[in-house]
Parts: structure tokens; sequence; C-alpha cells
């Protein structure tokens, strides 16, 4: 039989204010436990939530980002379950009302693939404290410092068919959230993180198979082998005539596993009802109006923008968007050039940041902003790239010197002696020589054998050290040879 998967992601992005949804308290990263809790997160009789305004600001800018309805009347209700590391007995979240509905996120899965994914919601709510179970014997330890901190949590349709999708969302979400300066988007320090539902059901079916729900995935990498491990173990269950039970699992990075944490609950097991001590949030028209105003440039506008401006393809485009910080990069880059044909130049500039720069930052595991090789050092190699002084073998030679030990590339060029050799006598003159000791191959050649044509420009490389024009060899070789 074969099987479809059904995929959708409950996403909790750690808005970015600088105090908890309902308190004052501090939300920085790293505090030592227990120092970033008072009175209201810790649940003590007698205190009452204040709602933070920048929390409903930063939910509106999302809503409006994802052309979803803000709305103008919401509520927030407890959500009542027990744990240790809650210490009201609740969570004080969104849930029949919830501030923002009716969205969608357009990604891009590859190269010729995109999808648009419906976003039902996104409510804001209050983080949990946490567990700690490390260096503890026999007991546990509560660290309260997160307990009050505000989230969004963005639920998708089940629309994801694939893994591979589903990690083209996230990360389309995780781009958005940043531009929208509303979350850093930290996987490690849990400022973004993940719930998975996944279920499967014969290809064709109309019906919902069951679904389980891998909690707290937070890296793109583990939600990935998360989904496609839980897709496997679910047709392996089914083909050998078991059942899929509704429950929560956690996915074990170390065994590439998931495996069971407790029985899913459903909506009426958490007991939902209106919280007593806050009002309905109520947004006028000219709140809405005046977030909207504020709105950056979003991930989508730039990528349009960088193919109509810059001439890129949408691909090229979504990758250099996909970073803030990278995009700031390339048009830095792409705005050094003056001499040159700008959608020219600017393909180059793109070539070389996804290409050459991000293996060396992949392979020493940096981010752009922390990258040897300034946007106006790579502007410097690039223009004699595009000016014909060095070809495109020689500029990863004076790349990695950059790299290595900084400079400019005119200084590394001059100091190594890399100039390009251009003057066609020259080159013509060279060829020769190389015409003049392979009699046999040039035989070959002109019978037929048209692949050797490699074989002499490796010829010319080597006798010029790489430093003779690549096309102007190309096109003089060629003459010469069908001479």
């Amino acid at each position: 039989m074969e099987w479809e998967a059904v995929i959708g992601l409950e996403v909790h992005a750690q808005l970015s204010t600088k105090s908890k949804i309902f308190s004052g308290a501090a939300t920085a990263y790293g505090a030592l436990p227990n120092t970033q809790a008072c009175f209201i997160d810790l649940g003590m009789p007698g205190v009452l939530p204040v709602l933070n305004k920048e929390a409903v600001v930063m939910a509106a800018r999302f809503g409006l980002a994802i052309g979803a309805r803000v709305e103008k009347r919401s509520v927030f209700a407890r959500k009542n379950y027990f744990y240790p590391d809650l210490p009201k007995g609740y969570q004080i979240s969104q849930f029949e009302h919830p501030i923002v509905s009716q969205g969608k996120l357009d990604i891009i899965v590859d190269e010729n693939t995109t999808k648009t994914i419906e976003i039902i919601r996104a409510h804001l709510e209050e983080d949990a404290g946490k567990s700690l179970h490390e260096n503890f014997q026999g007991m546990s330890g509560i660290d309260l410092n997160r307990a009050g901190t505000p989230l969004l949590e963005i639920v998708s349709a089940p629309e994801m068919r694939s893994a591979k999708e589903a990690v083209a969302y996230l990360k389309t979400l995780h781009t958005l959230v940043r531009y929208l300066g509303i979350c850093d988007g930290n996987m490690q320090e849990g400022s973004f993180r993940c719930d998975a539902n996944v279920s499967v059901r014969p290809k064709g079916q109309e019906k919902l198979g069951t679904r389980t729900e891998t909690k707290n995935v937070n890296s793109f990498r583990f939600v990935e082998k998360a989904i496609n491990y839980e897709i496997e173990r679910q047709i392996q269950v089914l083909e050998s005539g078991g059942k899929i039970v509704q429950e929560t699992r956690l996915y074990d990075a170390d065994k590439n596993i998931t495996r069971s944490m407790r029985a899913k609950e459903d909506a009426n097991d958490y007991r939902y009802f209106p919280d007593p001590d806050l009002l309905p949030l109520v947004l006028s028209d000219e709140f809405i109006a005046a977030v909207k105003s504020q709105l950056p440039e979003l991930p989508q506008e730039k990528a349009e923008r960088f193919q109509t401006q810059y001439g890129l393809s949408a691909y090229d485009a979504m990758n250099l968007i996909s970073d803030m910080a990278l995009a700031d990069y390339f048009e830095t880059v792409a705005a050094g050039t003056a001499k040159h044909d700008q959608k020219t130049y600017a393909k180059l500039a793109a070539n070389w940041i996804m290409g050459d720069l991000s293996a060396f930052l992949n392979k020493e595991n940096k981010e752009i902003g922390q990258s040897p090789v300034s946007a106006s050092q790579l502007q410097g190699l690039l223009n004699r790239i595009m000016d014909n002084t060095i070809s495109g073998k020689i500029a990863k030679t004076v790349f990695e010197t950059l790299w290595e030990a900084g400079g400019n590339a005119d200084e590394i060029i001059k100091q190594k002696g890399l100039i390009q050799i251009t003057d066609s006598t020259l080159i013509n003159a060279l060829i020769d020589e190389v015409i003049a000791v392979h009699p046999e191959q040039v035989a070959e050649y002109r019978s037929g054998k048209e692949k050797l044509f490699g074989f002499f420009v490796g010829q010319m490389m080597k006798k010029t050290q790489g430093k003779a024009n690549p096309d102007e060899v190309n096109k003089l070789l060629k003459t010469k040879l069908n001479g």
C-alpha cells in the first residue's frame, strides 16, 4: 500500500520583549535559576497579571505580515494542568478567541516547487518554567526564570506532506519572525521550538489518520529526522496490523528515535475557561493601522526586489534573504560597483556568497557576522574578476588569503604576482608552443576527438600557472586547433 504523511506544526516563538507577558520580571537568557521570577510568575496569592502591550504589538505585527485577520477582540483563558514547573496550576493562554487567525505562508520547497501553507491561528500565551533532572540525586530541580515569558504559538493547517516541506515551512517562518524583530529565533536557547503533529493515511484517502505529537524539537535537522522516523514508525505499526495511539512523544537525538511520553490530551482535558483576572483584549482600527505602518520590508518582498533589481533567480533570492544579516551583506557587496553592469556583478556576488563564502563559514561553523572577509574586501576581489585582472580560479587563491590573513585583493594580487595574462599575442605564442609539443593529440583532435580540447586548455593553464585569461585561451585555442 502507498502511504501519505499528513503534517502540521505548532511553533512556539518567544517574543523579544524585555519583560514578561504579565509581569515586570526580566526575560534575559542565562540568569541564575529563579532570579528572574517575581510574585506573579510564582503564582503567589493576591497578585494580578497585567498584560504587556509590546507582546500585543508583536503578535499583531506577525498577523499582518502573513495576511491574517488581527482580531479586534481576543480573550485570555486558563489552561489547567499540573506540572511542578507550572506554579499556578494553570497556564494563561488564548483558546476560542486568539489574537490572529486565518493567515498563510508561501514556502519554496526546492528550486522547482513552491507551496502555500495555511496558518490557522496564532495566539499569545505564557511559558512554563523548566524542570531540571541533571545534578539532582533522586529528585528534580525547578527553575522558574522562563515562567511567564511571552510566547506566540503559531499553528499551521495539516497541509505538509513530507519532512522536507515541514523544514521549508519552519525555515520560512523562522526567517519571518526575525525580519519582524519579534523573536531572535535562537533555537539552542529555546526561543523558537516546534511540536510536530504527524499522521499517515493510505494515499488518496480523505480521512485523516490518528496523529501523534512530537514535542519541543529545537533544530531544523532534528525536526526533519523526527518526522521521518515517526512516518516510518507509523507505517510499520499499521502494516503489521497495529493501531496508532494518539499520544505525545519525545525525540531522542542520540538514538534518532521518538518515544512515548504520555497520552495526548484533548482540549476538554485542560478545562479551559476565560481568565477572570484579565479583561478581553480589544484592539482599535487605529492601533492595527499604526502597527501595519511600521512593518519592515518582509522576506518575500525583499526576495521579489532582489529578482527585479539584481536579476537573481527566485531560488538565489530566497537563499540570500533566508538570513537578514546575509541579505544585508549581499546588498553591501552588490552596491560596490560603478563601472560594471549591476546585474552581472550582483549575480557574481550571489554566486560567491552562496558558494565559496558559505563553504568557508560552514567549515568553521561561523555566522555571516563572524566572517573574516568583510563585504568591502569581497567587493575588491569581485571587481578584479570583473575587470579581468584575475581569473575566477586565481580569485579562489586570493579569497583564501583574505580569509586567513586579511588585507585587500589588490595587495595580495600584487604581492603574489597573480595578474591575469590577457595579451592575445602572448597567449597565441604560448598556444603555438603547446601545440608543437603535442602533435599526436593535435592530430587526434582534428580527426574528431573534440574532448581533447580540455587537455589543451589544461596544458595552457599549467604553462601559465593558471594566469591566462580562460575566455581568451578558449577562443584562440579553438581557432588554432581548427586552423
